[in-house]
């Protein structure tokens, strides 16, 4: 069941929210403030240690001595956190590694921070989500 409630903004903070809505494509401010207070609860769900989800990606030259062996290894010594991976070939020497993490939001954080720290990773980003049950 949906509720009706009202706010109130100053009229340079509402200009600078409508332009951001609109760049994230929101189709009204409902579904837009919707969103920031669900990114809210995630945000405490991780802080919290609760049981969380997220995608590791990481970018890394594969010409990088032993490198794919070392995100294996870190891989298997985390594997009851890792539900599945992805591996592309972005080009002749860059490849993209996708990981759906799972866990208490601490060994998921401290996976991504043992992958990303790896000598030959060019990039690495954790985007966190969680199941959401709070939230209903």
């Amino acid at each position: 069941m949906l509720k009706r409630f009202s706010i109130s903004l100053e009229e340079e903070l509402l200009a600078i929210f409508d332009e951001q809505m609109k760049a994230r494509s929101y189709s009204n401010r409902s579904e837009a403030i919707r969103d920031l207070i669900r990114k809210t609860f995630v945000k405490e769900e991780w802080e919290a240690d609760k049981q969380v989800m997220g995608v590791i990606s990481l970018v890394y030259d594969h010409h990088q001595h032993k490198l794919q062996e070392k995100v294996t290894e870190v891989q298997h010594d985390y594997h009851h956190h890792i539900v599945s991976t992805t591996h592309v070939h972005m080009d002749h020497d860059n490849c993209l590694e996708v990981i759906v993490v799972k866990g208490k939001a601490r060994e998921v954080q401290e996976l991504s921070d043992h992958l990303t720290a790896l000598r030959g990773v060019r990039d690495g980003n954790l985007a966190m989500s969680s199941t959401g049950k709070a939230l209903h």
